[in-house]
């Protein structure tokens, strides 16, 4: 007979205590209830599993532990009756609160804060050579400040690319004495620096890349949104591709870009992109610049958003929190809701979201309703919409004075000294590439001679 060959068993996940703390200083877009909850998802995506979480609300952070003294004893006193090896900060921890909270603690217990987590997330997500590079970057300058004992938390191979995200490079950062430290730090702002040039000469390619999509004249749609609100779903329902979907925050790490055709013979490039979430880490917006570039490079903007998230209003504003950081705000926008197959009256959903900017489409990306509607809404916004502009344009960009006479409707031209005036209407589309040159006054060429030309 046969002997059965045992099953390998997975390692135990580490137990989580979490903290949640709402500054009367610092308004939240979730409230401290939602936070924590959201804060719970991120610890399960991490691989934590979560035995237990408290909550205290405070005028200022207390200088040394963040939470209050007594708060803390509570905390600890729970971590042993869990027995949690990790406690978990819904907040952005300083060095100081770091090192404090970890003696008080001791070693047998480490304190992580959201920033760690999500950048955590990232190391285990991130599968081309560039989100590795990216996360590194952000790991890295996360880790600087705050180097005072091992990062075990940090130090995870990431999938597929075989690179060092989270990795020392050899450096102990455990040393025996403050000279140690300052090898360590010495050596961590090499490999930053080293990791910023190679991240430039990835922007470089993309920027190359978006270029050639221009000169093609193919119109580039970016899909935004919070985490896990559908994004590769519905890329994957408008493309017929095969990007991962997964019940998780952050399952789509890098861009993904997939052609798909238009009502009417017309074609659009669609990336889905990195998804937001309140409080995104400093560094990872810095890190991910090349990446989010896709975004405010594009000439529309699908924002797709869960429509049955009870906190669906909040998430819609956190995106466009995040779109005015990355200046992508002034991009015309389509807002989807999303898994309207799961409300009972999507009418009735769609009127808490009531002033969010450009036409609004409910649509279901898993079952396809909804979808001939949205990809209607993309044509005409990409090709029949129109919007009066006034630019002046330097000679240098030829490309662009070009591309505004065979793709717009000029009504005036005007050549001055160093540039070119002209006023007439521009597609949607191309509204992104002309930002950075056109004039919301009528009187910014009066002191400029030159020649007028009416068309």
């Amino acid at each position: 007979m046969a002997k059965k060959i045992a099953e390998p068993t997975l390692p135990p996940k580490e137990r989580a205590f979490l903290v949640g703390v709402e500054l009367r200083n610092e308004p939240s877009l979730l409230s401290l209830e939602d936070s924590l909850t959201e804060l719970a998802l991120l610890a399960k995506t991490a691989g934590l599993e979560v035995v237990g979480m408290t909550s205290q609300k405070l005028d200022a952070p207390n200088p040394n532990t963040f939470i209050g003294p007594g708060k803390v004893e509570e905390i600890k006193a729970l971590v042993e009756e869990t027995l949690a090896q990790v406690v978990v900060f819904d907040n952005e921890l300083s060095p100081r609160h770091l090192r404090e909270l970890e003696e008080r603690f001791g070693e047998n217990v480490r304190i992580l804060d959201r920033t760690a987590l999500i950048l955590d997330i990232f190391a285990q997500h991130a599968s081309t050579r560039e989100g590795i590079l990216q996360v590194e970057l952000a790991q890295y300058e996360y880790r600087l400040p705050r180097l005072t004992r091992a990062w075990t938390h940090l130090a995870r191979q990431t999938g597929g690319g075989g690179g060092r995200t989270g990795s020392t490079g050899g450096v102990g950062l455990r040393g025996p004495g403050e000279t140690q430290l300052e090898v360590d730090r010495r050596e961590i702002r090499k490999r930053i620096a080293s990791l910023k040039s190679e991240l430039e000469k990835v922007r470089a390619h993309r920027s190359r890349y978006r270029s050639q999509r221009q000169r093609s004249q193919i119109p580039t749609v970016a899909l935004v949104g919070y985490t896990n609100a559908g994004k590769s779903t519905l890329l994957n329902r408008l493309a017929r591709a095969d990007v991962l979907v997964a019940d998780q925050l952050f399952a789509t790490l890098d861009p993904t870009t997939r052609r798909v055709e238009l009502p009417g013979g017309n074609w659009a490039l669609f990336t889905d992109t990195v998804g937001f979430i309140q409080k995104l880490p400093t560094q990872l917006v810095a890190a991910f610049r090349a990446t989010l570039e896709e975004i405010a490079e594009a000439d529309l903007l699908l924002h797709v958003v869960d429509i049955t998230h009870p906190n669906a209003l909040q998430q819609a504003q956190a995106v466009h929190q995040t779109l005015t950081e990355i200046d992508a705000s002034h991009i015309p926008t389509i807002t989807v809701l999303n898994k309207v197959d799961q409300f009972p009256d999507p009418q009735a959903a769609a009127q808490t979201l009531y002033g969010l900017p450009g036409p609004i489409v409910a649509i279901s990306a898993l079952t396809g309703q909804g979808i001939p509607e949205l990809l209607s809404t993309v044509s005409r916004e990409l090709f029949e919409v129109y919007i009066p502009v006034r630019v002046k344009l330097p000679y240098q960009q030829g490309n662009l004075i070009s591309i505004f006479h065979d793709q717009g409707k000029v009504s005036r031209v005007e050549h001055v000294r160093g540039g070119v005036w002209i006023e007439g209407n521009l597609p949607v589309r191309l509204l992104a590439r002309f930002q950075p040159f056109i004039k919301n006054t009528s009187n910014d060429a009066s002191e400029e001679v030159g020649e007028i030309i009416e068309t």
